[in-house]
């Protein structure tokens, strides 16, 4: 068996060390067109701000590992330009010495990854303005760093936000441009105003529903940076962080079946439209396993283990790609924002039902000193309750809880296992009642009609209808009195039952701080004959929804 792998870093070289493992005479050539074979592209924004100091640390897997340790003839500096499937052949080109040659396969897999998306601007191509995909990438932006005292991010994803807190550490000014409204456009719009408001609160400058439509040099050395509106910004740096492509040239020349924005399609043993030759990485076309919808997700997990399952059914073992549900999480200053499955955009764009419920649970026992809560919004379906997707914005505690969701998500869990999930408890770590415990309680309680509830979204649309008699808040005075819903009345949760004969007649919203005291409250006015919802989340959601500019 000759196994030829076009691409190392992610899916190429864990493809390449399964298949070493898997059989230990195979003949394993591995290409890659740049100087490192094996290298943590996730880790380069982190090697810019210092907080990775040794570059050594970023290679994963040195060359003469490969060679020695794997038995692999890896061979850096080696481009492939194109593939022969009647020969079973690619053609390979030295960078170094320009020399050409031919490659024979039995099995090939292509692993070329993604490319930056390069802005197509009046001066995207100036020296000063890169994109981060390489290490060589990091070493050209490294190099430039020690004169940058402003740098303008493009694009307002998980690298350039990384990049912003990594030079905002430096002590660089940053400001990051998103054409959208809203930041990390993978998330629901009010899960990412915690978010601007760390990242405002640091310094860094926002401009939202903005573009950059040229960029000019100034004095030879600093750029400026014009924006939709008319206005400028004066930088020494800009990084492009607006998206990847697939890198499916060789398979589209070659005559193999594309998909969705030109990844390469495969089946679940990651086999292309030629059996003897499969894909892996971030040049695939994935199925989101929630959805069913294609899609592509260049995510570093994914691409290992399609690697690993592509060199599995190549040497005959039982093996098939589950697809990809976006298990993602990025980390900016003290929050971290984390999210996995559908998103409630998708699910309505796609009009598949669905529920939505918020809470705010801590991150361990509340009586344990440095307790940090956390927003946890869930989605699950409305009939059997199968946990569709899940977010989460806070500080610690927050990748625990969506990794558990995520793990939900791929057993087919519905809410009510929420309920019963067993989960690690000590007062450093969690309380009795684990927060993925406590989103099982709200959902489920949501569908035995429990807890009937409504969201931000589904109140606004209420008060739009005139179907709302009335917005109870069950705080106390003091709470009410720094910030309530347009038009609240005010009964403390303790005065309820006494004041009974105060709450309007019709169906009343009910609102807390969270959500727990509201709970009561749906309890107690139900028991009186009631017709009553409580707000998803309570007047924090609130705060999240109007802070992006969804409740005007």
């Amino acid at each position: 068996m000759k196994l030829v792998i076009v691409g190392g870093v992610a899916g190429g070289a864990s493809a390449a060390a399964r298949a070493r493992r898997l059989d230990e005479h195979a003949e394993i050539v591995l290409l890659e067109r740049g100087p490192y074979l094996s290298f943590a592209n996730c880790g380069l924004p982190y090697y810019l701000g210092g907080e990775i100091q040794q570059r050594g640390k970023l290679l994963v897997t040195p060359l003469e590992r490969l060679k020695v340790r794997y038995k692999l003839d890896a061979r850096p500096n080696s481009e492939v330009t194109r593939i022969e499937r009647a020969l079973k052949q690619v053609w390979v080109r030295d960078r170094e010495t320009g020399r050409e040659y031919a490659e024979k396969y039995d099995k090939l897999i292509l692993a070329p990854g993604a490319k930056p998306r390069v802005p197509e601007i009046p001066g995207g191509d100036l020296h000063g303005v890169f994109t981060l995909r390489t290490l060589e990438d990091t070493d050209r932006i490294f190099s430039r760093l020690k004169d940058v005292r402003h740098a303008v991010l493009m694009g307002g994803g998980f690298i350039s936000l990384e990049v912003a807190e990594n030079l905002v550490n430096r002590g660089i000014g940053v400001t990051v441009v998103e054409r959208n409204p809203q930041l990390l456009m993978p998330f629901d719009p009010e899960m990412t105003s915690p978010l601007v408001k760390a990242l405002r609160n640091k310094g860094v400058e926002l401009v939202l529903g903005g573009r950059v439509t040229a960029i000019e040099m100034v004095d030879g050395k600093s750029l400026r940076v014009h924006l939709t509106d008319g206005k400028t910004l004066d930088c020494d740096l800009v990084m492009a962080g607006i998206g990847v492509e697939p890198e499916s040239n060789l398979a589209a020349d070659a005559g193999l079946e594309l998909g969705v924005r030109g990844a390469i399609r495969v089946n679940g043993q990651m086999q292309t439209s030629d059996p003897d030759i499969y894909a892996a990485g971030d040049v695939v076309e994935t199925r989101d396993p929630v959805t069913g919808q294609p899609g592509v997700i260049p995510l570093g997990g994914p691409a290992n283990r399609q690697g690993r399952i592509a060199a599995d059914h190549i040497f005959g073992r039982e093996a098939r790609y589950r697809g990809t549900q976006g298990t993602a999480i990025v980390r900016v200053f003290e929050l971290t924002v984390a999210s996995t499955g559908a998103s409630e955009k998708t699910l309505k764009r796609l009009k598949m039902a669905y529920r939505a419920a918020y809470l705010h649970p801590n991150n361990h026992a509340g009586y344990y000193p440095g307790t940090q809560a956390m927003c946890l919004k869930v989605l699950f379906d409305p009939l059997d309750g199968r946990v569709l997707g899940a977010q989460a914005v806070g500080g610690e505690g927050v990748d625990k809880r969506i990794d558990i969701l995520s793990l939900a998500i791929q057993g087919k869990m519905t809410v009510y296992d929420l309920e019963e999930a067993e989960l690690c408890y000590a007062p450093p770590y969690g309380s009795a009642k684990d927060a993925v415990n406590m989103a099982g309680f709200v959902c489920s309680g949501i569908l035995r009609g429990d807890q009937p509830q409504v969201t931000v979204g589904e109140l606004l649309e209420h008060q739009k209808a005139g179907t709302l008699a009335a917005v109870l808040d069950v705080r106390g005075a003091d709470e009410f009195s720094k910030g309530h819903l347009p038009g609240a009345i005010n009964i403390p949760i303790d005065e309820l039952r006494s004041r009974l004969a105060e709450v309007p007649a019709g169906r009343v919203a009910v609102n807390c701080q969270v959500g727990m005291r509201g709970y009561l409250a749906t309890r107690i006015l139900l028991a009186a004959g009631r017709d009553v919802v409580n707000l998803s989340g309570g007047y924090q959601t609130w705060e999240m929804f109007s802070a992006a500019g969804l409740t005007a």
